[in-house]
């Protein structure tokens, strides 16, 4: 009985075999898809057959040509592509690199810009430039620039909204008067330096149709930019966030950077217009910042304190609603006479800096922003730098100069602030080394001059290059001026007086600053609002 049993089975598992591919699949299943296919190509050959002996009109003017594109027409998405995927990965080499050697990772990625532009890859091999951005020849219309320009301009857009969600007036509160002194005379030293500067330079590198009014104005705000993010990173870095110096510099930095971008609104209308017209300008810029710090802000405060204690994450509406929001706010100082970006920074500004969506909105845009869009913007900065037009002595002594005059405005007036605010010497002088910082921050200021015709491109690069000295001796000062050792002491001192500090931009562990939170949490059910954000960015 077993024996036939056993013989009724095999035959059928062969046979199970033999009908089914190694898969699953059956064969008849196959073998039906295969006939389909073949059905389908037959009938096309059919209907082709049908089709070739019928007559149409004669094409329009200026019909494209099948399979031949037209003069001036480039595959603008293929490039940008390519221009992206160069500058991502050697922007994040070289960051990786600088972070090793102490410096800040910018500077990797705006030389990594650099050095696929017109400075050093348009030097060795013009066609490998080219087959990233195209040439005139080949893109008359500069489409290609024109897509990475615009590429780089949401991403500054939408990275002026995550500084301006960094800001955390409360946390000023206590150093109101050092913070605003220190910054202010940070801002009108150089301001002044770079305005005398540009008796020199307006002769040499600019022509008759740039005022001198609005040349002098720029260069002084050029030189009176601090870098927040990058001034913040470092200190992450090094562990001097909660400290006594740490938190001062982050409240300099951050009321440098309302006063610079409001100065910098009123250059770009200046600019813009004549001097009459600019009036209005700055009328219009200074209801439309009373607007949103009278009307705005309280109605984000309402909304947001009744969603503050939601445990589910934001819904599509409020978020397709702030996206909005920042649009409209840089469309409308776009539409004023100031830039976009100042818009989005101001919006940023007026949200709550701990409610729940601006936790969120720092978390989740932060990688995609300085990771994916930036980029573009550091690739369409190093398109426009072009360090071989500093070619003789003069540029070179030029260069220096403005080098000198940016690092004693900025260094030299932070010094002199924090010593008349009662700061001993050496940390008034990390002080000034911090505040001299400029990274990224600068190079959004110069393009902006750049844009509206107010410096040449010999002019631009020498920015370019002080912005990236400046940068690059923050951390090599700030090392030899407080010891490693005084920095932990001061650190574990900061921590225990109950100074804090979490940063979007720094880089830190997020799941490390949830659970340290968390642990605050339930160690402490009095602790502020403010440090019971998971996330947030606050000064």
């Amino acid at each position: 009985m077993n024996r036939s049993t056993s013989q009724s089975v095999e035959p059928a598992a062969a046979r199970t075999t033999k009908e089914s591919s190694p898969s699953g699949i059956s064969w008849a299943a196959i073998t039906s898809y295969l006939a389909l296919l073949a059905g389908g190509i037959a009938l096309f050959f059919v209907i082709r057959a049908l089709g070739d002996g019928l007559s149409a009109p004669a094409p329009p003017e200026g019909a494209k040509p099948v399979g031949r594109p037209l003069p001036g027409q480039v595959d603008v998405v293929l490039h940008v592509m390519a221009t992206l995927a160069a500058v991502i990965f050697l922007g994040s080499a070289l960051g990786r690199l600088c972070r090793y050697l102490g410096q800040p990772a910018v500077i990797g990625e705006v030389v990594a810009g650099i050095m696929l532009g017109p400075s050093l890859l348009g030097a060795l091999s013009p066609d490998a430039m080219h087959w990233l951005i195209p040439s005139a020849d080949t893109d008359p219309k500069g489409q290609v620039g024109a897509a990475m320009r615009a590429v780089s301009q949401l991403g500054v857009i939408l990275y002026m909204f995550l500084v301006g969600l960094e800001l955390n007036a409360t946390r000023l509160a206590g150093r109101a008067h050092a913070a605003v002194a220190v910054s202010h005379t940070s801002i009108v030293l150089p301001f002044v330096l770079g305005a005398g500067l540009a008796l020199g330079l307006y002769p040499i590198f600019s022509h008759a149709g740039v005022p001198f009014t609005s040349f002098a104005l720029f260069m002084g705000v050029a030189m009176s930019i601090t870098a927040f993010p990058v001034l913040a990173r470092i200190l992450t870095d090094r562990k001097m966030e909660k400290t006594d110096l740490g938190v001062m510099a982050l409240s300099c930095a951050a009321a440098d950077d309302v006063s610079a971008w409001c100065l910098l609104a009123l250059v770009v209308g200046v600019a813009r217009e004549n001097v009459a017209s600019a009036a209005w300008v700055i009328v219009l810029a200074i209801a439309f910042i009373a607007f949103m710090f009278l009307l705005v802000r309280p109605l984000l405060i309402y909304l947001v304190g009744r969603d503050s204690h939601q445990p589910r994450p934001l819904s599509p509406t409020a978020i397709s609603a702030t996206f909005l929001a920042v649009l409209l706010s840089s469309l409308a100082t776009e539409a004023i006479g100031i830039h976009a970006i100042f818009g989005a920074f101001l919006l940023g500004a007026v949200i709550p800096h701990d409610s729940r969506i601006a936790r969120e909105f720092a978390v989740k845009l932060k990688d995609f922003v300085t990771v994916f869009l930036l980029p573009a913007f550091f690739a369409f900065t190093g398109m426009r730098t072009q360090i071989n037009l500093l070619s003789g002595a003069e540029s070179w002594l030029w260069c220096g100069a403005i080098i000198l005059a940016a690092t004693a405005g900025k260094f030299g007036g932070s010094i002199a602030a924090a010593r008349l605010s009662g700061m001993p010497w050496r940390e008034s002088a990390a002080l000034g080394a911090l505040m001299n910082t400029r990274g990224l921050m600068e190079l959004i200021v110069l393009n902006i001059g750049l844009d509206l015709g107010v410096i040449s491109p010999t002019l631009f690069a020498m920015m370019v290059v002080m912005a990236l000295v400046t940068t690059a001796t923050t951390a090599p000062v700030l090392e030899w001026l407080t010891p490693a050792g005084k920095v932990e002491t001061d650190a574990s001192q900061g921590s225990s007086a109950g100074s804090s500090t979490i940063n979007s931009f720094t880089g830190d562990s997020l799941d490390r600053q949830h659970g340290d939170l968390s642990t605050r949490r339930d160690s402490s059910k009095a602790e502020p609002p403010s440090l019971q954000s998971t996330g947030a960015p606050a000064l």
